[in-house]
């Protein structure tokens, strides 16, 4: 392939490296704001992996349907729609969405256990992600019973959003949120599908994971239709291929970076979660919830404790700082979307 990145130097070479303050909005369990965000969902994409082998579902149903305690997230497996990936020691990586916000919040860990039909994990990772995927894929302003492509193909040259799951050497698991107009958020050619780099979070772990372990899997969908399209295959990540690249071009900007998947593995399949979910059209946007609030809350809790950490933490005291926080994404999600 041309132009592949093969390290994560080269990677970083290409992006550039992580800034420090993106890890600042990390903590370690569920705070008060992320069990508030789990008690007003009503779906998440879960990922589930075994270097070097990952999958992914959906689940859900109504708000609430996901909770737990600091440590622990639970999950009944019946709201799964493929219970048989969470098995114990399997590395897990969630996404939950909020009716109406654009903004996730996404928690990480391990399968602790699965018993007496509940999915038990252990809490590693949890931190708020930015709107921009939603953004794009306009998801939320969907309407119910979209036409749905009958085949795969014509499916991921549909879609608008995309759950894509990747997995470390260390068996660590990442649910990472991707977005875009239909026509640019996918494609397949010549037995190999493609998706391009956004703007984002500039964490860029799904990336990182797939220079060391290359078997990705994801979801993708419609928003309005409660058919997905599953994916899975060996992915690769390049900034040749400038006729594949082109071909993501949105509001005048070229990717630098797309990745391919080679010989990819598609099955178009209802989810049960999104039929019992009713996501479209939107009833009413989640107002129990603040983005922004809980972000501040993360960036104050999280327990590095380096001069950046405090001065952070001091900053973040100042009255009215959630209010310019959300100004600063606003501002972002305008300017920075591609």
């Amino acid at each position: 392939m041309n132009g592949a990145i093969t390290t994560v130097a080269e990677l970083e070479a290409r992006i550039g490296k992580t800034p420090a303050p993106v890890n600042l909005k990390v903590i370690d369990h569920l705070d008060e704001g992320a069990l508030r965000w789990l008690a007003a969902s009503p779906v998440m994409f879960a990922g589930f992996g075994e270097a070097p082998r990952i999958g992914v579902t959906l689940g859900g149903g109504s708000p609430g349907f996901a909770g737990g305690d600091a440590h622990e997230l639970r999950v009944p497996t019946a709201l799964l729609d493929d219970p048989t990936l969470a098995r114990p020691g399997m590395g897990f990586g969630s996404l939950f969405l909020l009716p109406g916000i654009g903004e996730t919040l996404r928690v990480n860990g391990r399968v602790a256990r699965v018993d007496e039909g509940v999915l038990r994990v252990t809490v590693e990772e949890c931190y708020g992600h930015c709107a921009k995927a939603l953004l794009r894929s306009e998801f939320w302003a969907a309407s119910p019973g979209v036409a749905t492509p009958r085949d795969a193909e014509t499916f991921l040259a549909a879609c608008r959003f995309m759950a894509l799951a990747t997995i470390d050497a260390q068996g660590r698991a990442d649910l990472s949120p991707r977005g875009d107009p239909a026509g640019t958020m996918a494609s397949l050619q010549d037995g190999r599908a493609w998706f391009a780099d956004r703007p984002g979070n500039r964490r860029v772990d799904s990336f990182r994971n797939i220079v060391v372990q290359p078997h990705v899997a994801a979801t993708l969908l419609i928003p309005g239709s409660t058919h997905v399209v599953q994916l899975s295959g060996s992915a690769r990540l390049t900034t040749g291929e400038e006729a594949v690249r082109a071909r993501f071009t949105v509001q005048g900007k070229t990717p630098t970076l797309v990745i391919g998947i080679d010989q990819p593995a598609l099955e178009l399949r209802e989810s049960p979660t999104l039929v019992r979910a009713r996501l479209w059209p939107l009833q009413t946007r989640t107002e129990s919830v603040d983005p922004a609030k809980v972000f501040v809350a993360h960036l104050k809790l999280n327990s590095d404790k380096g001069l950046g950490a405090r001065l952070a933490g001091a900053l973040l005291s100042v009255p009215g700082v959630t209010g310019l926080l959300q100004k600063g994404l606003e501002k972002d999600y305008k300017d920075n979307l591609y």
